[in-house]
């Protein structure tokens, strides 16, 4: 029932804050849409410090902002300005172009902020990427809970349950969590699945995976998860996008020679730019045509 089992390598992004890098991974691109999949912290970050993403530009994604400890406030270049925290969900469609940042809130530095959570990147349907760029931000998601198992929906409809979030493809991502000796029943509907632990030990055919590994699920059957100690974990997949999608730094295309426009646009300053925001990151010195991951 286990077609990939990842440890992901553990990035230094400089001081002192550290990501999980799951996808892409050298044995695994993607999952369904999800084609980036990175754990932030738990971390406790120095008194008077923070998170700060300074903007950066995306094309042809949509990305899934979600929290387990901490909040970030969200900047971006249609003017949004949003505040995200635990149990919710900020979802950002790139399209043809946008630019965002991400910080701690300046109320939380002084104490040293707590910032644990999941951002991922859902690849566009190719005839989605150049649509306009938008965002939205979800609070209430929708949460089951039966014989000790809690299911909170973040993207689509799984076991009754439809998430408020509008996707453009078929996915799901939901985050369970098992009470000690408990199983969750995970359908075979979805073309392709995974699970990631965040909490305790998980339990699949046989096999065991602990915090910040992924479980690529083979097809085409139901899958049991359970936990003896009790665990916690986020369940993600969907249908891949059809044809081949290359990725480089913070672009995604079905066409190899937008990811190097997009480079083009963002060093000659033709990407739209953060209201109350001076700083930026710059590109990265390889270029488009190093990486190409179909």
């Amino acid at each position: 029932m286990i077609e990939n089992r990842i440890v992901p390598p553990v990035r230094d992004l400089g001081g002192g804050f550290s990501v999980r890098r799951v996808l892409p991974h050298a044995s695994r691109r993607s999952v369904g849409p999800f084609v980036f999949f990175d754990q932030m912290g738990p971390i406790t970050l120095a008194p008077g410090g923070g998170l700060d993403v300074r903007p950066h530009p995306h094309i042809g994604l949509a990305t899934v902002t979600y929290l387990f400890e901490g909040e970030i406030l969200h900047r971006d270049s249609l003017g949004s300005v949003q505040p995200i925290r635990p149990g919710e969900v900020n979802w950002m469609t790139a399209g043809r172009g946008i630019v965002h940042s991400e910080r701690s809130p300046p109320a939380l530095r002084a104490a040293g902020p707590r910032l644990f959570g999941l951002q991922t990147w859902i690849a566009l349907p190719a005839e989605a990427e150049e649509d306009e760029p938008a965002f939205s931000h979800h609070e209430g998601l929708p949460v089951g809970q039966d014989s000790g198992v809690t299911l909170r929906l973040v993207l689509g409809d799984l076991l009754g349950l439809s998430s408020p979030v509008r996707t453009l493809s078929p996915t799901f991502y939901a985050d369970i969590t098992l009470d000690p000796a408990r199983r969750f029943a995970l359908p075979a509907r979805h073309e392709e699945r995974a699970i990631y632990g965040i909490e305790g030990t998980l339990e699949v055919a046989g096999e065991r995976c602990g915090p910040g590994e992924m479980l690529v699920l083979e097809p085409g059957a139901e899958v049991i998860v359970g936990s003896a100690d009790g665990a916690r974990f986020m369940a993600c997949g969907g249908a891949p996008p059809a044809g081949p999608r290359h990725v480089w730094w913070n672009f995604v295309s079905s066409r190899k020679e937008r990811i190097v426009e997009a480079a083009r646009d963002w060093q000659a300053g033709r990407f739209p730019a953060v209201p109350g925001e001076t700083e930026s990151i710059p590109l990265p010195e390889r270029g488009p045509h190093t990486v190409d991951y179909p």
